[in-house]
C-alpha cells in the first residue's frame, strides 16, 4: 500500500463508519421520509439501498480498470442502473441494508489497501465522469455518500 492509498483508504474507512452510525441511528418512521421527488422519489430507505449497490459497483469497476479493462462500457445508463438497483434492494429492511453496506464497505477499504499509488493513475470508463483515473473514481465514492447524506439530514429536517 503506498501512501495516498492509504490516505484513500483510511478516508473511505472513516467515512464508511460515520454513514454507518449515522443511518443506524434513525428512528423507525425516517426511514420512509422522501429525500427526491424529481423523477423517481426517493426515500430515506432507497438511499441506503444506493449506497449499498453504489459501492458493490464500484468495486467491480475498480477491480476491472486494475484487471486492464476498460471500465463501464460507453453508453452506460446510470440513471437506469441506479432505478433498478434500488428497485431490486428496497424489499430488504435497514438493519440488512446496513450490513451489506458495511460488508460492501470493507471489500472497498480491502480492495485499496492492496493497492500501490501507481495504480491510481490506471485509467478507465466511470458511469458519471466519463473517462478519468481510479483516483478520482474512489474519492467520489466518500463525497457521493456526503452529498447524499446532506440531503437525507435536510429531508429529516423538514419533517420534523
Amino acid at each position: 500500500m503506498g501512501q495516498l492509498t492509504g490516505q484513500i483508504a483510511n478516508r473511505l474507512r472513516e467515512k464508511g463508519e460515520e454513514t454507518l452510525g449515522f443511518f443506524a441511528g434513525l428512528a423507525a418512521a425516517q426511514w420512509e421520509a422522501e429525500v427526491y421527488t424529481e423523477g423517481t422519489s426517493w426515500t430515506v430507505h432507497a438511499v441506503l439501498c444506493h449506497f449499498v449497490s453504489a459501492e458493490r459497483a464500484v468495486v467491480g469497476l475498480v477491480r476491472d480498470v486494475l484487471a486492464g479493462g476498460e471500465g463501464m462500457p460507453e453508453g452506460f445508463d446510470v440513471d437506469a442502473f441506479n432505478a433498478a438497483e434500488v428497485a431490486q434492494l428496497s424489499a430488504r429492511e435497514p438493519v440488512d441494508l446496513l450490513d451489506q453496506f458495511q460488508a460492501a464497505r470493507r471489500e472497498m477499504v480491502a480492495l485499496v489497501a492492496g493497492m500501490d499509488d501507481s495504480d491510481l493513475e490506471r485509467v478507465g470508463r466511470h458511469p458519471y465522469f466519463g473517462v478519468d483515473k481510479v483516483e478520482r473514481f474512489l474519492k467520489l465514492v466518500y463525497r457521493h455518500n456526503m452529498i447524499h447524506e446532506r440531503d437525507v439530514r435536510k429531508a429529516l429536517d423538514a419533517v420534523q
